[in-house]
């Protein structure tokens, strides 16, 4: 039986470095201020996982564009040089109690990392290569502990196997009864026009505008229910 990899010592001072999964941020995008006096780590394929669920209405579409603006404010005058040596993080979101300061940095996977995963780990996925990053930093960053933080329950216990520590992540937001609770919205969907249009009349009341539709999508509406269009936008 092989023998199971040693998770990393801790540091004297307690400093540690946290590895984002993508799930952690578009479950709160608040997440990066979240760590107080430690640093935050964001690998490259984080970012292009981002990128790809940025578009729609959903919460976490709208998570992640939040992410990205707040990424964006971070950067906006930064240098490369800047960035190579870490973003000092800005006071951190903690809920109902406001603001909290923090000291520790936030810092981008600049430079690809010498890793290899064990063979029991194969292939090329975005969890693998989530696990190669955090293993490459374990064995650079030797004055921090490196902890991986992650939604996925495979994922971390994938990165138990590698001798990764992680951690599930978890925000003080209180889940509130309007939140399992239909919004009264519906995306129309994409040929909604074209199965639609063709006979629609539309005429003014006053300052309001109305319009009246018919087809097959309409049945199911109900009173007073909201409906949008998502374009490529995502709005």
């Amino acid at each position: 039986m092989a023998e199971r990899p040693e998770p990393q010592s801790r540091p004297r001072d307690g400093r540690r470095t946290f590895v984002l999964d993508t799930n952690v941020l578009m479950h709160d995008p608040t997440a990066i201020f979240r760590f107080e006096e430690h640093d935050v780590y964001l690998p490259m394929v984080v970012l292009e996982e981002l990128d790809a669920h940025k578009n729609g209405v959903s919460e976490a579409s709208r998570n992640v564009r939040q992410v990205s603006r707040f990424l964006d404010d971070m950067m906006r005058d930064a240098t490369k040089e800047q960035i190579d040596r870490g973003l000092a993080l800005p006071s951190g979101y903690s809920g109902n109690h406001g603001k909290r300061p923090s000291s520790g940095k936030l810092f981008f996977q600049t430079r690809q990392l010498a890793s290899a995963l064990p063979q029991s780990l194969p292939g090329q996925g975005s969890d693998n290569a989530i696990l190669a990053q955090t293993l490459a930093l374990q064995n650079e960053k030797r004055d921090a502990r490196v902890i991986l933080v992650s939604k996925d329950i495979n994922l971390r216990i994938k990165a138990a196997v590698v001798g990764v520590h992680a951690e599930d992540y978890y925000s003080d937001k209180t889940l509130e009864d309007t939140d399992v609770l239909w919004s009264g919205m519906t995306a129309l969907p994409p040929d909604f026009w074209e199965q639609h249009g063709q006979g629609m009349r539309s005429w003014k009341e006053g300052e309001l505008t109305f319009y009246e539709i018919t087809g097959p999508a309409v049945r199911d509406w109900q009173s007073n229910q909201g409906v949008y269009e998502d374009s490529a936008q995502g709005i």
